[in-house]
């Protein structure tokens, strides 16, 4: 079977390996399509902290059951699937309290450890998600991203009936939009800098879509939200701007829930958010239940994916992938890459 190598950033090979044999427990998958995340770019340009190479990418995932080692009962051949792609170790605190999204030993699938960038890929059959019949492939590859959406949502409690700011409309960002209304929110409001990215938040749903370059954020938040301005404030971007922006305008008492990969050493005005009694929080990765919801999500149509998929590209082109991203930044939002055809 064909399996993608990055060698070097910006540097891709197919190596010709033996298809893998499932041991017991675990499931051998017919991968089909694979999503390409931004911290994927981030290898792609050896900007990523914590991945060496070479290393084999792919974490968002979607394929067909191709066989089953012993004692796998829970999945059958034939059936369409995702993964959960962390590694952990099980005995750690986070581990044993049910929080392994922040296993002290967690290694991602991809970054630190073989992802699923192979035509056939064998995995413990515990990460592996069953996908409704009638859901796409493609929108199988994207529930890992929305997991993320709906892991970060919940870090603020019930949003049922609040009003929800969410500064950053990349793909997690819309889909934090999306995931926010799908699980009772209110009223969502996007920001961006970038119309086009904005523009699709607005087909996705969003209610308020503001461009601060064009408008100042503290105005925009209480022109659509009133006096009261949000409840919560996700930053799907990930700056000292945003951030700044945040703390200088969120109402008092209220929470900022930080999703992004924070870009750069932070410079937060920890003296307004202590005057504030603001909950600055944070968001990582998703857990099993996650995952369910928002498979869920889109199953009931409270999250359209669909028009967040930009382009695909076939498997031997991953390479053209990357560097359509690179020159198409502000108009993409998620690259398909088809791994078989379908």
């Amino acid at each position: 079977m064909l399996q993608q190598v990055m060698t070097a950033p910006g540097k891709i090979e197919f190596r010709e390996i033996p298809t893998p044999e499932p041991q017991p427990g675990e499931a051998l998958i017919k991968i089909m399509k694979i999503g390409v995340c931004g911290s994927d770019i981030h290898v792609y340009h050896g900007e990523h902290p914590f991945t060496s190479y070479p290393v084999t990418q792919g974490h968002e995932v979607s394929g067909l059951v191709e066989k089953l080692g012993e004692g796998v009962t829970t999945l059958t051949v034939g059936q369409k699937v995702t993964i959960q792609p962390q590694v952990v170790c099980g005995e750690c605190y986070p581990c044993r309290h049910g929080k392994y999204n922040l296993c002290e030993s967690l290694k991602v699938m991809g970054f630190q450890t073989t992802g699923v960038a192979s035509e056939y890929f064998a995995v413990d059959a515990k990460k592996v998600t069953p996908l409704p019949e009638d859901m796409s492939l493609d929108e199988g590859a994207m529930i890992e991203p929305l997991a993320v959406a709906v892991h970060a949502v919940r870090r603020a409690g019930d949003v049922t009936g609040q009003d929800i700011c969410v500064l950053g409309a990349g793909p997690i960002g819309i889909l934090v939009a999306q995931a926010a209304k799908g699980m009772g929110a209110r009223r969502v409001m996007v920001t961006d800098v970038s119309s086009l990215r904005l523009d699709k938040a607005k087909e996705c749903g969003a209610d308020f879509c503001i461009n601060t370059k064009e408008k100042d954020f503290g105005e925009a938040l209480t022109e659509c939200f009133g006096p009261d301005k949000a409840d919560v404030i996700y930053d799907c971007a990930g700056n000292n701007i945003t951030m700044g922006q945040a703390i200088a305008h969120a109402r008092k008492g209220s929470a900022i829930i930080l999703v992004a990969v924070f870009a750069g050493q932070a410079s937060v005005d920890l003296a307004v958010l202590n005057d504030h009694e603001l909950d600055l929080n944070t968001s990582m990765m998703y857990r099993a239940e996650d995952y369910a919801a928002a498979i869920e999500l889109v199953n009931q149509g409270k999250v359209s994916l669909a028009p967040l998929i930009s382009k695909h590209f076939a498997f031997k082109d991953y390479l053209e992938a990357y560097k359509f991203i690179d020159e198409n930044r502000e108009s993409t939002m998620k690259v398909i890459i088809n791994v078989q055809a379908t």
